[in-house]
C-alpha cells in the first residue's frame, strides 16, 4: 500500500439523526496489539476499556503471551473470546511480542500498541486516527494520565550529548521545562496542543500500516526499554513522524513505580546502546559520561537503583551491549516505567 493511497480518506462520520451510537470509520481497522507477561490483574479493565475508546472504530484485539507464569491467556481467552492469542513460547521481550501481534493479526489499516496497564478514555482512537492520516504523520499518541488524573510527561525530544549533561545538571524535571533543552518535555503548557514530537512514551502508540510497511518493524535486540525510542526515530528519520494528540485521552497506571536495581540498570544501558547506534564513537563517550554522571550524582543522594547503574556504566563501558531478559528478572513486561 503506498503513502498517497490514504491521503483523501474519510476517517470520521457525524453519527445519523436517531442513530445509537457512533457510525464506523470508513476503510479503517485497528490492530490492537497488547504483550502480556503476569499480566492477570489488568486484563479485565484492559479489555473493558476498548470498546469505548475504539468507539466507531473496527479492531481486532491479539494478544500477545511471552511465556507467563500466570494465568493470562486463560483469562484473556474468558473475557475476550474473539480476541487472536498468540503464545510466543518465550519471554522474548516488548518489541518481539509486538512484532509477533502485528505478524499474526488480520489485514488493517492501523496498528494499536497497548500495555495492559492503559485504560483508553472514550474516543481516543478516532481521535488519533483524525491525526494519523494528515500527510506525513506515520504515529499518534494520546494524552496521558496517571492513575490520580495528572498528566503524564509522555513526549520526548532526541537524545543528544547536550541534553544529556542538562539532564545531568539540572535535572530532567527542570530541564525539561526549558524550550529544546532536556530530554522530557515537563512544560504543562506543551500537553494542550497538538504537535509533532521526536518520540513519545510507548505504551500507547498508534501506527499506520503504511509506515510499518515502509519502516519495518521494532527492534528485538532491546528485551525492554528504548525500544520506542529506537522506532519513533527511524520512521521519523523514514519521513513518518510522531504526532502528540491531546484530544485523545487515556490512562497510563504505569506499574513501574516500584522498579527494580536490574530494570533500572537495563534502562540506562539500552539508552546508550540506543545512542551508540544512531552516533559515533566520540560523542557516545560522552553520552555515557553525561549519563554516568547523573546516575553517580543521584546514587550520592542515596538512590540504590542509581547506585546499582553507576556500577554497570563503570563495569561495562559504554561499549558493552545491554543485559536481555535476566536482568528484567521475574518483574518482566508490565514493569515499564519513564526516565525521570
Amino acid at each position: 500500500m503506498s503513502r498517497e493511497s490514504t491521503a483523501g480518506r474519510a476517517i470520521e462520520e457525524p453519527a445519523d439523526a436517531g442513530q445509537q451510537g457512533p457510525r464506523k470509520l470508513e476503510l479503517e481497522r485497528v490492530a490492537v496489539v497488547v504483550v502480556m507477561y503476569n499480566s492477570q490483574a489488568l486484563l479485565a479493565d484492559f479489555v473493558a476499556s476498548l470498546d469505548p475508546g475504539l468507539a466507531g472504530v473496527e479492531y481486532e484485539l491479539v494478544a500477545v503471551d511471552n511465556a507467563s507464569p500466570d494465568n493470562s491467556v486463560e483469562l484473556m481467552q474468558a473475557i475476550a473470546p474473539s480476541a487472536t492469542i498468540v503464545r510466543a513460547g518465550r519471554n522474548g521481550g516488548y518489541a518481539a511480542g509486538i512484532n509477533a501481534g502485528v505478524a499474526a493479526a488480520a489485514p488493517h489499516t492501523a496498528i494499536l500498541v497497548l500495555n495492559s496497564d492503559v485504560r483508553l478514555g472514550a474516543g481516543c482512537v478516532a481521535e488519533l486516527l483524525k491525526s494519523l492520516r494528515k500527510p506525513g504523520v506515520g504515529i499518534a499518541v494520546p494524552r496521558l494520565v496517571d492513575a490520580e488524573g495528572q498528566v503524564i510527561d509522555s513526549m520526548r525530544r532526541e537524545p543528544t550529548v547536550a541534553r544529556a549533561f542538562c539532564d545531568a545538571i539540572l535535572g530532567a524535571q527542570r530541564a525539561g521545562r526549558l524550550k529544546g533543552i532536556g530530554e522530557v518535555v515537563t512544560d504543562r503548557r506543551a500537553y494542550e496542543r497538538l504537535q509533532r514530537t521526536d518520540w513519545a512514551e510507548g505504551s500507547t502508540q498508534l501506527i499506520s500500516a503504511e509506515c510499518w510497511l515502509a519502516c519495518g518493524s521494532w527492534d528485538e535486540s532491546f528485551f525492554l526499554y528504548s525500544e520506542e525510542t529506537e522506532y519513533n526515530l527511524r520512521t521519523r528519520d523514514l519521513g513518518f513522524a510522531t504526532v502528540y494528540v491531546p484530544t485523545a485521552r487515556a490512562t497510563h497506571l504505569e506499574g513501574g513505580s516500584g522498579i527494580s536495581h536490574g530494570l533500572w540498570t537495563l534502562q540506562v544501558l539500552n539508552r546508550i546502546k540506543l545512542f551508540r547506534q544512531r552516533h559515533g564513537r566520540p560523542a557516545t563517550a560522552l553520552f555515557w559520561l553525561a549519563t554516568l554522571i547523573r546516575e553517580a550524582s543521584r546514587a550520592a543522594l542515596g538512590r540504590g537503583n542509581s547506585r546499582a547503574a553507576a556500577r554497570a556504566l563503570l563495569s561495562r563501558g559504554h561499549a558493552r551491549v545491554a543485559p536481555g531478559p535476566d536482568a528484567a528478572g521475574s518483574q518482566g513486561l508490565d514493569q515499564h516505567p519513564n526516565p525521570q
